[in-house]
């Protein structure tokens, strides 16, 4: 049996968020996977936080940035995303004519839910002078919101290209934002929100960890808090941490992110070493259990019956895609492509 017959997948959907159904199993997975791509012209998209073999089977893994640019570039009738919900949001906003789908709604975003687009609207209104730039971690209501969206690869070149006496508001990560503004010289008004897993590192953890290997450097993600930062010997996006690790001569690092990346890490450089900072507590917090929502079954089911798919009102669309596609020449003038 290839698969099962879902008479009420839609039903299915609503409910859970996902296709929860029994699949044979016996079912290869990763075979079906590459048979729906060629049938339905479809394209995986994959973030550097999901599981290996999702990794394994995705036509394209990458940060947010790389993952907006391939999304705008795809010339598939169907993305399926293989991320959290924004980020699908972001390959709809840019693709109003493919279909783009998600394998569970219910993947999500700490960081996104901390800025709700009503209580920023209303925030905003504040400083009515100021420019808004935010992080592409958001809803497509924040976005919609925005003047400019940006990436943790980005972020210092878009903040540096404006005249150093445009005022800012920086959506919706402060740690982002500070450590933007610290390096910059900066002054941005930030928004209160943050990523409950570069939140979650122990500082007093990392250190011991250190003393146990004297030789091993920290690489850290700006989205953490700025006492991590302090102990990094190098601090970029997912992408720069992963390219850093390529050229960087040492050879072992302690990786300050979602430990999702560690596969691509180990995979380009099979000779060295990479210890996950160590969260404050003893629960896995260091993986994002939003982007662990997604499974290879989810994503076969998604592609067999093409949902649970991503919709979005044009209005609210054009609004959110104008900010992105600033950030996206800009980009192009950086560089970044």
């Amino acid at each position: 049996m290839r698969t099962t017959i879902i008479t009420d997948a839609k039903a299915i959907v609503e409910k859970n968020g996902f296709l929860d159904v029994e699949l044979d199993p016996e079912l290869d997975l990763f075979a079906e996977i590459e048979r729906l791509k060629k049938e339905k012209n479809a394209i995986v998209l994959a973030h550097y936080y999901q599981e290996p073999d999702i990794q394994d089977i995705a036509d394209y893994i990458g940060d947010s940035l790389g993952l907006a640019q391939k999304a705008e570039q795809t010339n598939a009738d169907m993305i399926v995303f293989a991320g959290v919900h924004f980020m699908a949001e972001t390959a709809k906003i840019l693709n109003p004519s493919k279909k783009v789908v998600i394998p569970d709604l219910l993947a999500g975003c700490s960081l996104s839910d901390s800025c709700p687009p009503p209580l920023f609207a209303e925030f905003k209104k504040k400083y009515p002078d100021h420019l808004v730039i935010s992080y592409i971690n958001c809803s497509a209501g924040i976005k919609a919101l925005s003047d400019i969206i940006c990436t943790s690869s980005n972020a210092q070149k878009i903040v540096e290209s404006l005249p150093q006496d445009q005022k800012i508001i920086f959506a919706p990560d402060k740690n982002l934002g500070a450590y933007i503004n610290k390096v910059t010289g900066r002054n941005m008004v930030l928004w209160n929100g943050a990523c409950m897993v570069h939140e979650i590192f122990s500082v007093e953890k990392i250190i011991k960890l250190k003393q146990r290997h004297p030789h091993a450097k920290v690489i850290a993600h700006p989205e953490c808090e700025d006492a991590v930062l302090q102990l990094a010997d190098y601090i970029g996006s997912t992408t720069q941490l992963l390219k850093y690790t390529e050229k960087d001569s040492s050879s072992e690092y302690i990786v300050a992110t979602e430990t999702g990346i560690l596969h691509q890490m180990i995979k380009t450089n099979p000779a060295k070493t990479f210890i996950p900072a160590p969260p404050n507590n003893s629960c896995a917090c260091n993986d994002c259990p939003h982007m662990k929502r997604n499974t290879l079954e989810k994503i076969y089911l998604c592609m067999e019956y093409e949902m649970p798919e991503i919709t979005m009102e044009e209005e609210l669309r054009l609004a959110a895609k104008k900010p992105i596609d600033k950030m996206l020449e800009m980009s192009i003038k950086f560089g970044l492509i």
